[in-house]
């Protein structure tokens, strides 16, 4: 949100509490007295100030360039820290990243055998330490799984495996059609839909269980509400993600 209409007993306290709510300071701001408010007498005709207070473009799509490069960062700091706590495989030689992805993709269409899945095809796209791979087959749904539980998981081992032989840290992205992008905006909407019943019931709403991926597209999505507050509870793979309307 860039943008407020407060209402307060005077126009510096309908400022201060709009500035308060869209986190930034009064140089960030235009702003607009759409009612200067009247003090009445012994009580009658007495008027709130309204103000409109919007945040300057500029500033706010600075912010949010740096909040997308913090995630970056946390996410790839993430994934090194997964990968030396939970990797439990022997020690092996050490080799290209080139041969660590070959080996990766290897392991996948084992998987998928296992599956009865024998027409597995993987698309490969590279974009420095991420590593893309599209997963195509007739039986799709099967390797997606349940909400993608299935896909996530082989997501989590092939991650596992590649940095197992590989020269550098690497990260794997895996796909299957168009399921990422589909899900993401389903769980985008789902978490308006939400926001909107807690701020409706003025009670905290509780998703069900999900990866810290499907959190955090939630997490970002309500990020620019200030009526709301997200956060998670709980360990993995239990932990889910609440939204609480502030009072």
């Amino acid at each position: 949100m860039n943008q407020i209409t407060q209402t307060a007993p005077t126009k510096e306290e309908a400022i201060t509490v709009a500035l308060e709510k869209l986190g930034v300071s009064r140089d960030d701001v235009s702003i607009i007295l759409v009612e200067a408010g009247k003090k009445g007498f012994l009580g009658f005709g007495k008027k709130p100030a309204v103000v409109e207070v919007t945040v300057l473009k500029k500033e706010q799509e600075i912010k949010e360039v740096k909040v997308q490069e913090v995630e970056k960062v946390e996410e790839v700091t993430e994934l090194e820290e997964t990968v030396k706590k939970e990797s439990v495989m022997e020690d092996v030689p050490t080799i290209t990243n080139e041969q660590a992805v070959e080996e990766t993709k290897s392991y996948i269409k084992e998987i998928a055998k296992e599956m009865n899945i024998n027409d597995l095809v993987i698309n490969e796209k590279r974009d420095g330490k991420f590593i893309y791979l599209h997963l195509n087959s007739e039986k799709a749904a099967i390797l997606i799984g349940k909400r993608g539980q299935t896909l996530n998981a082989l997501e989590n081992l092939s991650q596992l495996v590649a940095n197992k032989f590989s020269n550098s840290f690497i990260i794997i992205k895996l796909d299957v059609g168009d399921y990422r992008e589909r899900r993401q905006e389903s769980l985008e909407q789902l978490a308006e839909r939400m926001a909107d019943k807690a701020i409706r019931t003025g009670s905290k709403v509780e998703f069900e269980p999900m990866s810290s991926f499907e959190r955090k597209i939630i997490h970002n999505a309500l990020s620019v509400r200030v009526d709301i507050e997200t956060y998670s509870v709980g360990t993995d793979p239990n932990r889910y993600l609440v939204i609480e309307p502030i009072k």
